[in-house]
């Protein structure tokens, strides 16, 4: 599943700029979290915390419109779709078990299915396969990325054993708020960035009501 979201999102990324597909995808995640957790998980949130489900919504639609093109609009609203889905997997498994221990069965089956995907995709692709391990990083980079990604991971994990879904996974967007920032400022992104950073800050008041 996890995959599966990073796939949209370049597919977004290719269509659209950062500063409208990172908040569209990353913001519309604990949107769809927060339904799941209280329609399927029987979660419940305080007023406050609806007012914030309001601002998201607000938040999304206006870094949403200055994409005239809307072209990576539906990519970035899937890979909302599938990091809100893998994230209320992550819930009950966490609940199941201990984090450790389900972090490192995750750990383990994705590292099944790349050593599978990889003998497949050298035996149909060998050129293809070639040039991919020739792009790759030194085992050092890969190892700084991998006790990042799986430590935050894990982290992640921890928090959603000790709060609910409805609250943890807006809170995990909050960088949100920087990336749309960072598009506007640094990547000199300026269609309708007055729209974008208010639609940012205005998802920055929805999760701090969410996690209230």
């Amino acid at each position: 599943m996890d995959r599966s979201a990073r796939h949209l999102l370049s597919t977004a990324y290719r269509r659209g700029e950062l500063s409208v597909v990172y908040p569209i995808a990353r913001g519309s995640a604990p949107l769809l979290a927060v339904i799941a957790g209280l329609g399927l998980l029987g979660e419940r949130l305080a007023t406050p915390q609806l007012i914030g489900i309001g601002l998201l919504l607000v938040g999304i639609i206006a870094v949403t419109l200055p994409q005239t093109s809307g072209r990576a609009t539906l990519p970035a609203l899937l890979t909302g779709v599938a990091i809100a889905t893998y994230t209320s997997i992550d819930r009950i498994g966490v609940r199941l078990t201990t984090p450790w221990l389900y972090c490192w069965l995750l750990t383990a089956l994705i590292g099944i299915g790349l050593v599978v995907s990889m003998r497949i995709g050298a035996r149909y692709s060998p050129g293809l396969s070639r040039s991919a391990l020739a792009t790759q990083p030194t085992w050092k980079q890969s190892a700084l990325i991998g006790i990042l990604m799986w430590g935050g991971y894990l982290l992640v994990l921890w928090a959603l054993s000790l709060g609910p879904l409805s609250v943890v996974a807006p809170v995990r967007e909050t960088a949100v708020v920087a990336v749309a920032v960072w598009g506007v400022w640094r990547l000199g992104e300026k269609r309708g960035a007055a729209l974008k950073l208010s639609g940012a800050l205005a998802t920055l008041a929805g999760v701090a009501l969410l996690a209230a």
